[in-house]
């Protein structure tokens, strides 16, 4: 009885395709630059200093005639609800005239009980300029030690230059993560800071199963070519790949829609760097190996010389 051959999976070439991917890449890199240089972020509270203020309300607070009283009033605050709809939280910069945390606390208390009776202060909290300044340059170098960290470990778990090619794409997704909210101009706080920090993770954790597959294909199929080796890899963890990104951008879109003002931005910067970071670990990290000139024999464990071999012998 004859048996019918396996089909074999279509593989597709993406490396085909790698120096359309570079341009694009360039250009999202060149507008991400030119933003940040030009436009720069649009540091909240957390970065800027300023005060923080909870207000508790009788029934259910609408931000928006909130955030209009306090516009109307010269104002302008970040007004968003925090834990239940009855609680809000308003964050100001500094006060130009003064930053007597007591006197914004009390002229904001003032304005939103005009609106509303029985409105309640629970928390005033005043962020100095020197703290913001010291949390912004912490979230600098935990991202730099960060970078360092897997600069060594993917070197002493690969080779040097995979390891090159992984910080390529990592600092691919963050400059580009980081270019889209300065071009759109989105209040950057600690917690879009923290998803930063969840990006180079997750991305990573992309890029090395990439690496992984790409590795064991060059000691496995001898006669392919390193172009060859890296497409087949890609096509073996695609699936996976895409998988784990849909899920994950799943759970984000849900936080992101239902999590509240609270998780917003944490939840964006995760979806933006979700999406670059997927695409980097197919394109950019795997085009960086091409363009180094990684092949199989820089991965082949070293071989004794037949000489030293013969003179060992008794």
């Amino acid at each position: 009885m004859k048996t019918r051959p396996n089909k074999q999976t279509k593989q597709h070439n993406f490396m085909a395709y790698r120096r359309f991917a570079i341009m694009f890449s360039t250009l999202l890199i060149l507008i991400s630059i030119a933003s940040l240089a030009i436009r720069g972020l649009n540091l909240g509270v957390d970065f800027t200093g300023g005060s923080v203020i909870e207000i508790g309300y009788p029934h259910t607070a609408n931000v928006d005639e909130i955030r209009s009283a306090l516009k109307k009033a010269g104002y302008e605050a970040s007004v968003q609800s925090f834990g239940s709809d009855k609680d809000i939280l308003i964050r100001l910069a500094p006060d130009n005239e003064s930053h007597n945390k007591d006197n914004i606390s009390q002229k904001i208390l003032e304005v939103l009980e005009q609106q509303t009776a029985g409105v309640k202060m629970r928390r005033v909290e005043f962020i100095g300029p020197q703290i913001g300044d010291e949390l912004r340059d912490q979230g600098g170098i935990a991202m730099l030690l960060a970078l360092a960290g897997i600069l060594i470990y993917v070197t002493l778990r690969f080779e040097f230059r995979f390891s090159i090619g992984s910080v390529v794409a990592l600092m691919h997704d963050i400059i580009i993560t980081l270019g889209f909210f300065s071009v759109l101009s989105v209040e950057f706080d600690l917690t879009i800071l923290a998803a930063i920090l969840a990006i180079i993770g997750y991305s990573l954790n992309d890029t090395i199963v990439v690496f992984d597959r790409v590795r064991e294909n060059f000691l496995k199929i001898r006669k392919a070519t390193t172009e060859e080796s890296i497409n087949t890899s890609i096509n073996q963890t695609l699936s996976r790949t895409i998988v784990t990104s849909l899920t994950t951008l799943l759970v984000l879109l849900a936080l992101f829609l239902f999590g509240g003002e609270i998780i917003h931005g944490f939840a964006l910067a995760m979806i933006v760097g979700v999406v670059i970071g997927t695409y980097s670990s197919i394109y950019v990290a795997s085009s960086s190996l091409l363009i180094m000139g990684v092949t199989r024999e820089a991965l082949l464990p070293p071989t004794p010389d037949e000489s030293e071999e013969i003179e060992q012998m008794p």
